[in-house]
């Protein structure tokens, strides 16, 4: 039975919070295998609904911290490394990805693993290749120098809702009816299903022919970028969109423009982009034999990836990788003598709504439904952090769903949750410091809501502290119509619920 675990020792997952790892790890569970999820943060986790399963183990660690790498290694059966670096940050990123390998490989070996399954990318080595695949190509190299065995899965593009791939296929569909594009346009690329490079992972661990080997993995057939922005748009049920390619278009360009486009922003674009314009097609089809499944197409891939984003069935998002937010500097509990400088806008109403349904309305902010008041400036401010080179608006999980740490808001990240109590988010736009957004709600006893809503921000230097006095005027605007919008719904909301039928 799926339920009863396939082996004592557990199946360790790297980048458990990743777009494939998110969706790995249940999976492993419906297979019947005990999975430990290695995270640097537990708690953006714990709000998925695979986190309390029967058989899931969360632990805390890095893989740049071998120590607690090892850690997470003990007692495990088989490891999965879906850990990659693209964040320009980094002052060079090969060699993070590099030291993370080395890591890895020495753990598996010191911890006595049977297998290590890593997924990398298509391409061919040579001059051509561009830095993000030869990156991946090296890192399975370095996880082989280790006395583990490798299984490397070399996938080209997924398309499956909410990877980047998608989205950047997605809205530069539906937003240019007229694109001009890179020539990399018309070049043979082989994408796969998010659907089909899962079950191939689940796969490998059953499959012993699998250990130590190096597999291509793609849909069947050869098809360009062109082809797939044309497929979209028939899926999508939109005009066919006209294409021009022109030589001048670097993957630089092509990044900055696809961050002004989409909410995918340049720095991850840009690997992207150059990893588009190399051949990136499987030579390489034993998998099929030893793995069989239903492969889909281009279009049936882009189907599945639209009809979950269109009924918000997203079960990972591009955005979910990364670090949680450090938010303690925000609480209004820090003593004034914690020393710096902290701007509050803290407001209050109260409303004739008990607690769940004002929640509710808290959780509808963002995305298609605003923020109630003053969503031009709400947009104004997205398109200048855009063309500052920040996350823009245009990130949101769907409204109304219950946020988990971590979760995107326009460009708000979840810091905590207290459902029908607490709210924090985390300011990820470009600032001249640090910001947050708060909403706490007290049930009072005769019935009401108070909530309070208080904006907080830490200024860097003498600009940071310009800036808040430049931005207070359109705060009295701007937050007192959320909150007002907030508790009008809400109360709304309230009075329908109370209204008699008939």
């Amino acid at each position: 039975m799926a339920s009863e675990a396939k082996a004592e020792k557990p199946i360790l997952v790297t980048g458990a919070t990743g777009y494939i790892g998110g969706r790995l790890v249940p999976r492993l569970l419906d297979a019947g295998y005990p999975v430990r999820a290695m995270v640097r943060n537990p708690e953006k986790v714990r709000g998925r609904a695979w986190a309390a399963r029967s058989g899931v183990e969360l632990t805390q660690g890095d893989v740049f911290d071998p120590a607690s790498l090892v850690a997470a290694a003990h007692g495990c059966r088989a490891a999965y490394y879906l850990v990659h670096s693209m964040n320009p940050r980094a002052d060079d990123f090969s060699r993070a990805d590099r030291q993370a390998a080395q890591n890895m490989a020495a753990a598996a070996e010191q911890e006595g693993l049977e297998q290590i399954i890593y997924l990398s990318g298509l391409g061919e080595e040579g001059e051509g290749l561009s830095k993000h695949l030869r990156s991946r190509a090296e890192v399975a190299r370095v996880l082989r120098q280790g006395a583990t065995p490798v299984t490397v899965l070399r996938a080209a593009m997924i398309i499956g809702s909410g990877s980047a791939s998608f989205e950047i296929l997605r809205y530069l569909v539906e937003r240019l009816p007229v694109m001009i594009t890179p020539r990399w346009i018309d070049t043979p690329c082989q994408p796969i299903a998010v659907r089909n490079v899962l079950a191939y992972l689940v796969g490998c661990l059953a499959c012993p022919r699998a250990v130590g080997e190096t597999f291509d993995i793609g849909q069947p057939e050869i098809i360009s970028y062109r082809r797939l922005m044309h497929i979209y748009a028939e899926e999508a049920g939109l005009r066919r969109r006209l294409i021009f390619p022109v030589p001048v278009l670097t993957p630089r360009l092509s990044s900055y423009w696809i961050h002004l486009v989409t909410p995918v922003p340049a720095s991850l674009a840009r690997p992207l982009a150059e990893g588009l314009r190399n051949e990136v097609v499987c030579r390489d089809h034993r998998i099929r034999d030893l793995i069989p499944q239903d492969l889909l197409d281009a279009r049936q891939a882009i189907r599945a990836a639209l009809e979950k984003t269109q009924r918000r069935e997203v079960e990972t998002s591009w955005s979910d990788a990364g670090a949680a937010p450090a938010a303690e500097w925000g609480f209004d509990h820090d003593p004034a003598w914690a020393g710096g400088t902290l701007f509050q806008d803290l407001r209050r109403i109260l409303v004739e709504a008990d607690a769940p349904t004002v929640w509710r309305q808290v959780l509808r902010l963002g995305g298609q439904c605003g923020w109630n008041c003053g969503d031009w400036l709400w947009r104004v401010r997205g398109l200048i952090d855009r063309l500052l080179g920040g996350v823009g608006l245009r990130r949101t999980q769907p409204s109304g769903a219950e946020p988990r740490v971590g979760d995107t808001l326009d460009f708000w990240r979840v810091a905590e949750v207290e459902p029908e109590r607490r709210l924090l988010l985390v300011a990820e736009m470009k600032l001249p410091g640090r910001a947050t957004l708060e909403f706490e709600l007290r049930q009072q006893p005769t019935g009401q809501t108070e909530l309070r809503q208080i904006n907080r921000f830490v200024p860097r230097g003498l600009g940071g502290i310009i800036y808040w006095y430049l931005v207070t005027p359109f705060h009295a605007l701007v937050f007192r119509g959320l909150l007002q919008g907030i508790a009008r719904q809400a109360e709304a909301k309230a009075a329908s619920n109370m209204r008699p039928e008939g």
